[in-house]
């Protein structure tokens, strides 16, 4: 090739490719979502909590902790534990039921993988996530690098509810998440795990549409956790990974990164990658006026949510009518068949329904002990009276959700029978657990893990949080010390 056809040649070559660059060199606009949330965000920590909000976030932080002290024994938590003793870093965050300190990202994605070990933690319908068992983490390993007090946790914690309900939301909620084949769950924790880390650091509103970019980019997470047998994948998509990334988006800011002004909108934006029918004034619509904390689930039962209505159905059931397990002959269980599909004879006893229903109907109960004890599946008593259950794909139920309307049937030996329809789950806000249950849960869960002394403790500072100067006594009560 002569010179001169080199040369033109290779200026065409440079010019086709410069053509479609030009828009990543213009000047960003900032959407009127992104203004108004990434002001109010920067304000957040500074703004007063309405007194029924203060006391449901408490609520949330105390059953989140629980749910991390009890998944600390259990196989995922366990494998979050072994990361950092293998390749943690060193650092001064804590390591939740255990001695361990480490470096803030590795303290995140222990502590998530243990809030999510098994199905304790709270959930939120609307947007089909589990906010807590990761935004809960992300703001602990964020509030031991920055140092902030309880009053601040608090509202770091509300913001994050607050911010990656209303994402994933913006996004479809249910519906994106049943046929997207992405994690909703992943996606709402890892944007409101960044939320609480920007509010913990009080970043300004440039900030924090910084932290939303880098937060974008690390956004994943896919529906494959279904086929996850041991919880271990699903722990990490749920809520390691998202508490892990939402504080690394934090620290590369903080660290003087920067980044797209708005990736909420203009060329290539987060909701083109993920459902360009997104509607993004979702994001910000009744910001600070309603509270996604106080409409999210706190589970009475240590179980899988669709298996909730039906244990309720079923106590009511037993309360009203008296009667024993043994005077059962046939036990139907009804629920939308998306809700079924979830909790239908697995493997494990607390995501297993006709495990945990033959459970409640020998212990008129279904304690966490209960809920764990993979030895009880394979005993003889207890498969007799699983055999009773029968569970029923009910696509009558589909028109109510995603709140999981349940109901039961039990038909005795001698001919009676009983039925308790389930509108409002205990622990939903439409039927909200006292403060009493809520401790009672508590105690329940981290009683065999820091001892009933320190269990007691641990409530009585979450239950001052507000009050609390610094958080150095937080983090001693969340570890194992005897």
């Amino acid at each position: 090739m002569k010179r001169r056809q080199f040369l033109t040649q290779s200026s065409y070559i440079i010019a086709g490719s410069a053509l479609p660059m030009t828009h990543l060199f213009a000047k960003e606009t900032i959407s009127p979502e992104m203004e108004f949330l990434s002001n109010y965000m920067s304000q957040a920590y500074s703004k007063k909590l309405p007194e029924d909000i203060l006391e449901q976030a408490k609520f949330h932080i105390l059953d989140t902790f629980s749910a991390i002290l009890s998944g600390s024994e259990l196989a995922p938590g366990v494998s979050g534990i072994n990361y950092v003793k293998r390749h943690g870093s060193t650092g001064k965050c804590t390591v939740i039921g255990t001695q361990l300190k480490a470096g803030p990202l590795e303290a995140a994605l222990a502590n998530g993988m243990m809030g999510h070990a098994d199905e304790t933690d709270d959930s939120h319908g609307r947007s089909r996530s589990h906010p807590g068992c990761s935004i809960v983490p992300a703001t602990m390993a964020s509030s031991e690098i920055f140092g902030i007090t309880g009053d601040h946790f608090i509202k770091a914690v509300t913001l994050g509810y607050d911010v990656g309900t209303r994402l994933l939301m913006s996004l479809g909620g249910p519906e994106f998440s049943y046929t997207s084949h992405k994690s909703s769950h992943s996606i709402a924790g890892m944007f409101g795990s960044a939320a609480a880390a920007s509010c913990v650091a009080k970043f300004n509103p440039q900030k924090i549409r910084w932290v939303f970019d880098y937060t974008a980019q690390q956004s994943s997470g896919i529906a494959a956790w279904g086929r996850d047998t041991d919880h271990i994948e699903k722990a990490f998509v749920f809520a390691g990974m998202p508490a892990r990334n939402g504080v690394a988006s934090a620290l590369l800011v903080d660290t003087g990164w920067n980044g797209i002004d708005d990736i909420f909108s203009g060329a290539d934006n987060y909701f083109l990658a993920y459902a360009p029918n997104a509607k993004p004034n979702i994001l910000v619509d009744k910001l600070g006026v309603q509270f996604e904390i106080a409409l999210t689930d706190i589970k009475k039962w240590s179980v899988g949510s669709p298996i909730q209505g039906p244990l309720d159905a079923l106590s009511i059931l037993l309360q009203k009518n008296k009667f024993n397990a043994d005077d059962v002959e046939k036990l139907d269980v009804r629920l939308a068949p998306s809700a079924a599909k979830v909790v239908n004879n697995r493997e494990m006893p607390d995501i297993c329904l006709q495990h945990m229903m033959a459970i409640m109907l020998m212990d008129k109960t279904a304690s966490f002990k209960a809920a764990h004890d993979i030895d009880r599946m394979k005993d003889a008593k207890v498969l007799a009276q699983r055999a009773k259950v029968n569970l029923i794909s009910d696509e009558n139920l589909n028109q109510f959700m995603p709140i999981r309307v349940a109901i039961v049937e039990v038909i005795l030996k001698d001919g009676r029978r009983f039925s308790e329809r389930v509108d409002a789950v205990r622990g939903t806000p439409r039927n909200p657990m006292t403060k009493v249950e809520v401790f009672d849960k508590a105690l329940d869960l981290i009683g065999p893990v820091i001892g009933n002394d320190q269990s007691k403790e641990l409530l009585a500072f979450v239950n001052s949080l507000e009050q609390q100067t610094n958080l150095n006594k937080l983090s001693y009560l969340l570890q194992k010390n005897s």
